[in-house]
């Protein structure tokens, strides 16, 4: 169990679809582990694997208060998302220093293998909907300030840019 070095804005795999898991393995369970090794370090709710280089459907959740209740995801899809909107801060060790308030579904119903290689479904709500879904998006190579306007987005990027 490692904690993996995230990439930095604006490196290209940030903005390539990750591959799909064909099955789970140790290796891919080993990833796992780093991953929650390294969203525990940071400290956050939840990492996707294309964050810190590994170009696989890869995700880890959690927003539970007392920590070390990490769901792991492969190939997370979102079944239903409900109707009504929560707005959230959000941020990424990709981008450091910045980040910004973005409105996601308040819930959603999520389709993913587990860590038994079988496929599952999980209603996440709040924090870990939120979360969940920011996941999916680097997964599928957006980041959180996509869902920004224009101008929200060219701000914070020039902001992050200056910090760096």
């Amino acid at each position: 169990m490692t904690v993996r070095t995230c990439l930095s804005w604006p490196d290209k795999r940030l903005r390539t679809k990750a591959e799909a898991v064909t099955e789970i393995t140790d290796d891919i369970r080993a990833i796992w582990d780093d991953m929650v090794d390294t969203m525990e370090a940071m400290p956050g709710v939840g990492l996707a694997a294309p964050q810190i280089g590994v170009m696989l459907q890869l995700a880890v959740v959690d927003g539970s208060a007392e920590r070390g209740r990490a769901v792991r995801l492969a190939n997370p899809e979102i079944l239903h998302s409900s109707i009504e909107l929560r707005e959230h801060d959000e941020a990424s060790p990709n981008l450091r220093g910045v980040s910004a308030k973005v409105k996601r579904p308040r819930a959603v119903t999520v389709k993913f293998l587990n860590e038994q290689g079988m496929v599952d479904r999980r209603d996440f709500v709040g924090i870990e909907a939120t979360s969940v879904q920011h996941q999916i998006d680097h997964l599928n190579g957006r980041m959180y300030f996509d869902r920004l306007s224009k101008i929200k987005r060219d701000m914070l990027l020039r902001k992050a840019k200056k910090m760096g």
